[in-house]
């Protein structure tokens, strides 16, 4: 080992064994030189020229960015999955060359156009004096003939309502409801005549069998009254006849009901009345007064109640 090892801290020489400081020599300081003696010295020898000569130096050529050598490349595939890097910027350029959609209208904005349109007045059309004069001048023309054309035709005729009118009126509507009255009531006028003809007070059955009406005239002799009521389709008629009789119900069995029908017959009792039937016929006694049916018509045992009580 030698024995004089030093090391140096910090500018300062310590002892490697011992670390003691070590001293160090005193250097000598340079002697300063005049500025004569300087300049003198500089420019004893001619210096190399400095200048750049363009003609054997090459044109600068840019550096290429140096890539690191080491580490990840920047230009890396990415997942189109990912939505959070920005894109590429050739991608964007791409994007910019694209025309833009044209704007729409939205169909509300439109019906709404098409409704204020539709409200705006009609521009005015400016009119001059001359245009003004012009037509008043034609509406007066226009009236003096209107005025002459009705002098020509006579005053107008106004209808009034007057006395004689109203009684004429009257007449006609009075007559009108009595034709109608006595088209309904007919057949009842026509019994009540013949019944003040024969002496039978004879009246007109309150229910007649649809589809059947009173055949006119109504046949009357002495003491006796026939009502024939025929079919609306001409299929079969009935006469109900009217005559006056001392009989009562036994007497017309024996004297009016065996003699055409035998033993064939029904009895029905109705309302205190006794109904024989035979044969599509009947016949009863009621206040003196005989009535017999004599049927064509289909008429039904119902029917024929229904008749014989509303007599």
């Amino acid at each position: 080992m030698q024995a004089n090892k030093t090391i140096t801290i910090n500018g300062r020489t310590y002892d490697a064994v011992t670390g003691v400081p070590v001293k160090e020599p005193v250097k000598k300081k340079p002697v300063a030189r005049s500025e004569s003696a300087a300049s003198g010295s500089v420019h004893n020898s001619p210096q190399r020229s400095q200048t750049l000569h363009r003609r054997s130096t090459k044109k600068p050529t840019p550096l290429a960015a140096k890539r690191p050598s080491s580490g990840r490349h920047m230009d890396i595939a990415r997942s189109g999955n990912v939505k959070r890097f920005a894109a590429h910027p050739a991608a964007k350029k791409a994007d910019h060359q694209k025309p833009d959609i044209p704007h729409k209208t939205h169909p509300a904005a439109q019906r709404a156009h098409k409704n204020v349109a539709a409200k705006k007045p009609a521009p005015i059309k400016e009119v001059s004096a001359k245009q003004v004069k012009d037509a008043a001048i034609a509406a007066a023309l226009e009236s003096s003939r209107d005025k002459k054309t009705r002098k020509a035709k006579g005053p107008k005729k106004v209808w009034r309502w007057t006395r004689r009118s109203t009684i004429i009126t009257a007449l006609v509507f009075v007559l009108l409801s009595g034709a109608f009255i006595t088209y309904l009531n007919l057949p009842s006028l026509s019994v009540a005549i013949a019944a003040n003809q024969s002496g039978v007070d004879a009246t007109y059955p309150k229910y007649v069998p649809d589809g059947y009406g009173l055949s006119q005239p109504v046949t009357f002799a002495d003491g006796e009254v026939g009502l024939t009521f025929t079919s609306n389709t001409g299929t079969g008629e009935y006469t109900v006849t009217q005559s006056e009789s001392a009989w009562d119900s036994t007497a017309v069995l024996e004297n009016v009901v065996r003699e055409a029908a035998g033993d064939n017959y029904v009895i029905n009792q109705e309302r205190g009345l006794t109904i024989y039937t035979y044969d599509g016929n009947a016949a009863w006694v009621n206040g003196g007064i005989l009535y017999t049916i004599d049927s064509s018509a289909p008429l039904s045992g119902d029917q024929i109640r229904r008749i014989a009580t509303s007599l």
